[in-house]
């Protein structure tokens, strides 16, 4: 299959991590297995074809406890689309499917390392994202 975008850029727009104080941070290293991770997609186009994709990884506490950590990365992608693509549903496929999958790599990889770097290792996300299988359930 021919590829009608190419990724021009992609980039770190935002990152957070959030752990209040030394309870919460030792409450959270014993619980952070129990959070889940949420991820949203949205897109903005820009001039000439080209279109800002912002896909944002949130990883959290769903319970309600006092003691909790919150980890957000936003990746953003720009991608120039092909003059051939005119309907909305391939152009809703290329960016909810296509540019996810070519840019998942990177952003699990940012991502580990945020978590990481704020003080939880081994953190490893098991079952890879199936986006195919995501925009399928939303629009089939």
């Amino acid at each position: 299959m021919t590829k009608n975008y190419k990724i021009l850029s992609k980039f770190i727009k935002d990152m957070s991590s959030e752990t209040e104080n030394i309870e919460t941070y030792l409450f959270v290293k014993d619980y952070i297995s129990k959070y889940q991770l949420n991820i949203d997609i949205t897109s903005k186009a820009l001039k000439n074809k080209l279109i800002e994709i912002n896909t944002t990884f949130k990883f959290e506490d769903k319970e309600e406890n006092k003691n909790k950590s919150y980890f957000e990365i936003v990746f953003a992608t720009i991608i120039k689309v092909n003059d051939t693509i005119n309907e909305k549903k391939e152009l809703e496929k290329i960016i909810l499917c296509e540019v996810q999958k070519e840019i998942y790599p990177d952003l699990e990889k940012s991502f580990v390392n945020l978590l990481t770097n704020s003080g939880y290792p081994g953190i490893k996300f098991d079952k890879k994202i199936d986006f195919e299988k995501l925009y399928n359930q939303k629009f089939n």
